[in-house]
């Protein structure tokens, strides 16, 4: 069952990319949405997921990352962090970071990447609180490069939804 995030937000998906529907879809626990690519690797086909919470008021962006990635390890075995960064303002902070780890799907082996980014928005329900909203590109190793513009272009369209539609 797909997750409600904790403040309402828009996006724009890339051309080449579909929401992901149960039960052809992507089935991650905790996903409020999900979409793929229209062109698999070797029978892994990449993903873009959308989950998030208000975490704890003295959380940082970072122990929220090193979460992420726990939770990943918990899954999948050993992760990699390649890189992380943070980005955004002291209004609006935000991280970024590159996971590498293997995994099996469907009955094989693959060498995975997944670029995460974590952007901050004010809880709906009480402004002083946070809410964190989690992107993330999951793709193969030899895919990540040429989809890792599509995810770019995907993170730059997430607002938050107004309901003043478009």
């Amino acid at each position: 069952m797909p997750m409600t995030l904790p403040v309402p937000i828009e996006f724009r998906l890339p051309e080449g990319w579909l929401p992901a529907a149960p039960p052809d879809g992507v089935d991650v626990p905790g996903v409020a949405f999900a979409a793929v690519h229209l062109h698999p690797d070797r029978g892994f086909t990449a993903n873009i997921t959308v989950s998030g919470e208000v975490p704890r008021d003295s959380a940082t962006l970072a122990e929220l990352a090193d979460e992420s990635a726990q939770r990943l390890r918990e899954a999948a075995g050993p992760v990699v962090v390649a890189g992380r960064r943070e980005v955004g303002s002291a209004d609006a902070p935000a991280l970024t970071q590159r996971l590498i780890f293997s995994a099996v799907a469907g009955g094989t082996r693959h060498d995975l990447v997944q670029s995460q980014v974590f952007l901050t928005f004010p809880d709906v329900r009480d402004p002083r609180r946070r809410a964190v909203i989690r992107l993330a590109l999951t793709a193969t190793a030899a895919q990540h490069d040429e989809v890792l513009g599509d995810f770019q272009e995907f993170v730059r369209t997430v607002r938050p939804d107004t309901g003043a539609g478009a």
